[in-house]
């Protein structure tokens, strides 16, 4: 059966996000499945979080196979969620698409109007864009209302970028290395003398210095601890797989034999 191929009898759903759509509607009809008519916004909402994870995950591996079918797991839920607000009459496709639409428009007069593209002050006049937009937002400051739930790494990097919309920023990189430099020097300073809570408090600033240091030059903290999470995990395996077959007992080895065994990982991965 070919990868658009259906059941023979089975209604047939245009390959576009209104086939999507068809499909919800048809499967929260009354003779449609009970599961999906049980299924609230919120109820949805895990779902949704982790097919958005999954996507990330396959694009970040470049497997194109698998980023085709989490994608279509993404949207099967952007269109879930539409559908259950088009039968409580509270926003519809036409909504969506006409509010982002218009959105990206605005936020886009260097295409759609006659500004000039601003090269690296493009992402302030992004922000300035979108505060313009909400001034009932304007009391929550620059930084805005940045929905608590973001995590704490990708909250620290949005934060920073809306400061530095208003010039609030190093001129360069070279700054903000320098502050990571400072703040692992108190950091250092209370891992010897202070207090537990002194100490986090200037790790917390490390880390967010770390951040600052990377938004500068052009690299996300969350993609990028992601991918170091992988390496650690894929050479970990590794250096498992090889003590096994050595019959080495990782639990009882020293710290010696297993550092020996992590570095030829590492270097099998260079050959």
């Amino acid at each position: 059966m070919s990868e658009f191929e259906r059941p023979a009898g089975s209604p047939a759903f245009e390959p576009r996000f209104e086939g999507v759509l068809e499909l919800l509607r048809r499967l929260r009809g009354p003779d449609g499945c009970p599961w999906d008519r049980e299924q609230t916004p919120r109820s949805l909402l895990p779902y949704l979080i982790e097919e958005a994870h999954e996507v990330a995950h396959a694009i970040e591996a470049g497997d194109d196979r698998s980023a085709t079918d989490e994608l279509g797991d993404l949207l099967l839920h952007l269109a879930f969620q539409i559908v259950i607000a088009e039968e409580e009459a509270r926003f519809d496709m036409e909504a969506v698409a006409g509010g982002l639409i218009a959105k990206m428009v605005r936020r886009h007069p260097h295409v759609f109007g006659d500004a000039e593209y601003q090269g690296q002050g493009h992402q302030a006049m992004w922000e300035r864009l979108k505060r313009e937009e909400k001034p009932a937002e304007n009391d929550a400051g620059v930084i805005g209302e940045l929905p608590e739930h973001l995590p704490t790494l990708v909250r620290a990097y949005r934060m920073q970028e809306k400061a530095a919309s208003i010039g609030f920023d190093w001129p360069d990189a070279a700054g903000a290395r320098l502050k990571v430099g400072e703040e692992l020097v108190e950091t250092d300073a209370e891992a010897g003398a202070g207090t537990a809570e002194s100490l986090e408090e200037e790790f917390g600033d490390l880390l967010f210095a770390l951040v600052n240091w990377g938004r500068l030059l052009g690299i996300h903290p969350d993609t990028a601890l992601r991918r170091a999470n992988r390496k650690f995990e894929s050479r970990f395996r590794g250096l498992e797989a090889l003590a096994a077959e050595r019959g080495i007992d990782v639990e009882r080895s020293s710290l010696d034999v297993l550092d020996g065994l992590w570095n030829e990982v590492k270097s099998s991965e260079k050959e």
